[in-house]
């Protein structure tokens, strides 16, 4: 597929393009009523709709598509290997996609930076590695209790629910969210509570009725809790204090990791190694469902068959995955333009927060955005921005963050399109002339 495509005047979908989604489709579906497109094709971090309007995509499919869409170094070894006839379905059986996929992660990901872990295939989702990482927590302690964060968010399924902080989402789970805490988040209480200091004093003291957690489960950057990111000296404290007490710590890195923040993982820089990693979203490389738990080795205590799934075994995943850990991981160039790239977007973000009273840039590298005082803000600037032909998303509790997520491969100057797009819609919807 060509990496260039045509831009013509926005239009809005017929309701005969749509009416089968309106019809049929249930009511849960939400990113359609945002962008109420027919999308049809994409190419880098473009995308087109069936009557040829084109977008700049600052969404990357929620950090799936961390290398763009269609990426045509990714996409030719994927064809290849299907007309090849390779094994797609393979659940946790041998198969030379995964020995070549697992050997390109221990020589470009996990020897280079010192780390020792066994690789894990769950289901091919994030909070399946979720699931999985808390189950094993609690299987190698005996302790049943989870340590989570303020305005977390670890998935939808039961368990990574309960380690969730979203009310809604929370709600959704029908039944009591048991055997987990929420302590407070670096900076929840703006720097004037010593972040750990209640919890190291019930962890050493006997008579506190506190029970000593299984795990603690923390995102470096919390992606849709409104982009908090933790400091790294925070993060080195949380480490530190789970080694102290024997509690296991367990790095979400869904969606900050895979290069997002800069580093392939977004602890490297704080310097930290956890007991567990969750992975997913675009450990593939192409937007095909796969995650893995990294494992410390002496953790990894499962009985034969103990936790299993389906599509734990799939195969074109595998060669895509190995195919962008060659082509953007084997030396450092492509991480230092990410960082380039990160440094251009807060650059460019700060100019338009400092313009509001009250705005303030939030995130680490190129998983930044800008929070506004008033919630409603962020929601009518990223639907500004898409009239302008940007697609861009909210998070936060109250969404009350523009969240900006382009794909790690944008150019410097598609990057600057993106942000000129953004700060004529925040121009616009607070009311001043550009």
């Amino acid at each position: 597929m060509s990496q260039t495509m045509t831009s013509s005047p926005a239009t809005s979908p017929t309701d005969a393009a749509t009416s089968i989604f309106e019809s049929l489709e249930s009511e849960v579906r939400s990113y359609c009523r945002s962008w109420p497109a027919v999308f049809t094709r994409a190419a880098g971090p473009r995308i087109q709709t069936e009557d040829g309007r084109e977008y700049l995509d600052f969404f990357s499919g929620a950090g799936a598509l961390n290398y763009g869409h269609n990426h045509p170094e990714l996409l030719e070894p994927l064809l290849d290997y299907l007309r090849d006839g390779g094994i797609l379905h393979s659940l946790d059986m041998y198969t030379s996609a995964k020995r070549d996929f697992l050997t390109a992660f221990q020589d470009l990901i996990l020897e280079p930076r010192e780390l020792d872990y066994r690789v894990m295939f769950p289901g091919p989702t994030g909070t399946n590695a979720v699931e999985a990482a808390l189950k094993l927590a609690r299987k190698v302690t005996g302790r049943q209790h989870i340590l989570s964060f303020t305005n977390a968010f670890h998935g939808m399924t039961l368990g990574s629910l309960s380690v969730t902080g979203n009310s809604m989402k929370r709600r959704g789970a029908g039944i009591p969210l048991t055997n987990s805490s929420k302590i407070p988040y670096d900076d929840y209480f703006s720097g004037t509570t010593e972040d750990f200091l209640w919890l190291e004093r019930v962890l050493e003291d006997s008579g506190s009725g506190v029970d000593k957690p299984a795990a603690i489960i923390v995102e470096t950057v919390q992606g849709e809790g409104g982009l908090n990111a933790a400091r790294l000296e925070w993060l080195r404290a949380l480490s530190d204090l789970c080694r102290a007490h024997d509690i296991l710590l367990i790095v979400d890195d869904v969606q900050a990791g895979c290069g997002r923040t800069g580093t392939f993982f977004s602890f490297e820089e704080a310097g930290i190694v956890p007991d567990i990693v969750c992975l997913s979203k675009s450990i593939s490389g192409y937007g095909l469902p796969m995650a893995l738990v990294l494992i410390r080795p002496d953790l990894d205590v499962w009985e034969p068959g103990e936790h299993n799934g389906t599509f734990r075994g799939h195969n074109a995943a595998f060669v895509t995955g190995t195919a962008a850990l060659e082509r953007f991981w084997s030396d450092d160039v492509f991480a230092k333009e990410v960082r380039e790239r990160g440094a251009e977007l807060r650059r460019d973000l700060t100019a338009v927060a400092e313009q509001y009273d009250g705005a303030e840039v939030r995130g680490r590298g190129l998983l930044t955005g800008v929070a506004f005082p008033d919630p409603e803000v962020a929601g009518r600037v990223a639907q500004a921005a898409f009239r302008r032909g940007l697609l861009v998303e909210t998070s936060g509790p109250e969404s009350e963050v523009l969240k900006v997520m382009p794909a790690l491969t944008i150019t410097a100057e598609d990057l600057a399109e993106g942000t000129r797009i953004i700060a004529d819609s925040v121009a616009e919807v607070l009311g001043t002339a550009r």
